[in-house]
């Protein structure tokens, strides 16, 4: 009986030991389980932040790319501008050109008419002075031709248009001592200031337009002498004279060309 018995708990221990194997082994793999879904999420949260980096890089990436664009654009727009600028000066070193091409032939056809309608005096009235004068030595009065005059000066101005500055500064030059009393020297003065501006010899072309100023107070060519010196004044970093001159230019030459030039320069200045 006790044999019995005993077999039958040796037969209840040896069934029950592989069930406790069993639950030992599924709680050990469990817990494996829990560590490695333990250490994926660790590893998606990382994922997680990385991607939410990357979004923030990639904005600013966008961000960038967009100032880029304004950039880019901006600086189209101020290229447009200078261009438009450069041109706006090139027309009207092309006006003045033109304007005075124009008046070198105006002078050029009244000049003839000038000395054909002045008088001649009678040989009787002539007599008396010419006696008086008979026993001093009379200098020769030199005769200038009006088209040779139109023809000096337009070489001179050619040479401008071709940018040859130095060589319309020679011409012009020589100009006014050929025909000091021309009615084309105050111009001519004027286009001397000029080219020493585009020589970038500012004091030089300070000191020639204000020789015009002086000289030829009354001139058209005044404004933009004016003009002329607020530009070089400004290229010598002298503003305040700078902008008093295009100031007395609006002032005194109100509606001219240059006072409508004078009037944007003064608007760049606030």
């Amino acid at each position: 009986m006790k044999q019995g018995l005993g077999l039958l708990l040796t037969s209840a221990v040896l069934l029950v030991q592989p069930a406790w194997a069993d639950t030992a082994e599924i709680a050990r793999q469990m817990q494996v389980l829990q560590q490695t879904a333990a250490s994926f999420d660790a590893r998606l949260t990382k994922l997680e932040g990385v991607i939410r980096q990357n979004q923030q890089l990639l904005s600013l990436l966008q961000e960038v790319e967009m100032l880029k664009a304004e950039v880019s654009k901006m600086r189209g727009q101020a290229e447009v501008q200078v261009h438009q600028m450069d041109t706006l000066g090139k027309r009207q070193n092309d006006l003045y050109v033109d304007l005075d091409q124009r008046i070198a032939e105006i002078t050029k056809s009244l000049k003839p008419i000038a000395v054909a309608a002045t008088p001649v005096a009678p040989a009787t009235q002539a007599a008396p002075a010419s006696a008086a004068q008979a026993g001093a030595p009379s200098a020769p009065t030199p005769q200038l031709d009006p088209l040779v005059e139109s023809r000096v000066y337009e070489a001179s101005l050619n040479h401008f248009r071709e940018a040859n500055y130095a060589g319309a500064i020679a011409g012009f030059k020589g100009f006014l001592k050929a025909y000091p009393d021309s009615a084309l020297a105050p111009n001519a003065q004027y286009w001397i200031g000029y080219s020493y501006y585009a020589l970038k010899d500012y004091k030089s072309a300070l000191a020639h337009q204000q020789k015009l100023i002086a000289v030829y107070p009354t001139s058209a060519k005044v404004p933009d002498s004016l003009l002329n010196i607020a530009s070089s004044m400004i290229a010598l970093d002298d503003m305040m004279t700078a902008r008093k001159t295009l100031e007395e230019l609006v002032a005194k030459h109100p509606g001219t060309n240059a006072a409508n030039l004078a009037t944007r320069r003064l608007a760049a200045f606030k």
